[in-house]
């Protein structure tokens, strides 16, 4: 049983598919979208382990030639040396442009796999199976593709929509609970942007979804999914309100930034922690009352999640390295830095030209130095 999600693009358009069994019928799903039956799987090892055996029968059953290209694990394969390999592999495959591409991995392996599509002989389509509840939520759906460099994350990148995504909720029973938490700060980071009710509903059934309950799982991947379409429906290139899907990003990379991208920050973990700290940078400006920023903190922290500084090194942090961080971030222009903030719980806006100085004396109330 599968739920479809439709991200309408005009002839871009292309399904979310969110259920069970989806990876053992991918090869059905995937063959109508290809001009020659064949394709490249770009896969970390762990993933590949896992489950690589499952797709390749899929593809297989469906009369689909596939070639594995598995990568290691980890943030550090989102880089300039992991892109050059991987397109390096496509181009000693010959693939051409009526070839597809499959993402089969977390959110590192879908970022780095589309855009190796979008720029493979100037562009080639992709599928994304995305394995971690992270990439099924969020960074499977909506075209951003990216690379992350030692001046910042995800700074080198390209829009480039996927041909459909199939989010298998089996795949998750194998996911372990480090990421499944990371994965729901991407979760509750719909409720806390745009969705009240949906935020209601993670306080009273969060730890169902955190449990892989069949219907709780399903109900909050799909209707964060309904949420990213429609969002990117309306502002494909983030010009306007998908920046908002950015709620504790900014906070987040600098994190991610100053703890090298390892495994001492997890990125869903960065962003937990960056939706505490804007909720509560949110409340010391003015824009929402307190309470509601204890609330944010207090759901987020239920599951396991970071909202403090402290709770993620226990040296302090250095206020004025995290802002250079954030000058480096996409959303900044003109040297001017740009955060999204809250109004109340379910309403975050783009707050333009935010003082720095201010970020800076937050983050030491915070316990920086």
């Amino acid at each position: 049983m599968s739920r479809a999600i439709l991200v309408g693009l005009g002839p871009r358009s292309y399904q979310v598919r969110v259920g069970s069994g989806l990876i053992d019928a991918a090869g059905e799903a995937i063959a109508p979208l290809m001009k020659r039956r064949r394709t490249a799987i770009v896969s970390d090892e762990t993933v590949w382990g896992l489950h690589g055996a499952r797709l390749m029968g899929a593809l297989t059953r469906a009369g689909i030639a596939a070639t594995p290209i598995v990568v290691p694990p980890g943030e550090q394969t989102k880089s300039f040396e992991g892109l050059a390999e991987i397109t390096d592999r496509l181009l000693a495959l010959e693939l051409d442009r009526g070839d597809v591409i499959v993402a089969f991995g977390g959110g590192v392996v879908g970022d780095l796999a589309g855009f190796a599509a979008a720029i493979y002989k100037r562009g080639i389509d992709f599928v994304q199976i995305p394995t971690t509840l992270l990439a099924q939520v969020d960074s499977s759906v909506g075209g951003k593709t990216a690379i992350d460099t030692p001046r910042g994350k995800n700074l080198v990148g390209a829009f480039h929509q996927p041909r459909l995504v199939l989010a298998d909720l089996d795949v998750l029973s194998s996911l372990p609970e480090r990421e499944m938490r990371c994965g729901y700060a991407e979760v509750i980071k719909y409720g806390l942007l745009g969705d009240f009710g949906f935020f209601e509903w993670l306080e009273a059934n969060g730890a169902a979804v955190l449990a892989r309950e069949p219907q709780a799982l399903a109900h909050a991947v799909a209707r964060c999914v309904a949420m990213k379409a429609e969002i990117v429906e309306q502002d494909e290139t983030e010009q306007g309100r998908r920046a908002l899907l950015n709620l504790g990003h900014t906070f987040g990379h600098a994190l991610e930034a100053e703890t090298g991208y390892g495994t001492a920050l997890l990125h869903g973990e960065g962003v937990a922690a960056g939706m505490g700290l804007a909720f509560r940078f949110s409340a010391a400006q003015g824009l929402c009352e307190a309470q509601e920023a204890a609330r944010a903190s207090a759901a987020i922290a239920a599951a396991g999640l970071p909202t403090r500084l402290a709770e993620i090194s226990a040296e302090p942090f250095a206020a004025e390295r995290l802002v250079r961080h954030m000058a480096q971030d996409k959303k900044a222009q003109a040297g001017r830095l740009t955060f999204i903030l809250a109004r109340r719980l379910g309403e975050a806006f783009v707050a333009k030209d935010v003082d720095a100085e201010a970020v800076a004396a937050f983050l030491k109330s915070e316990g920086a130095v």
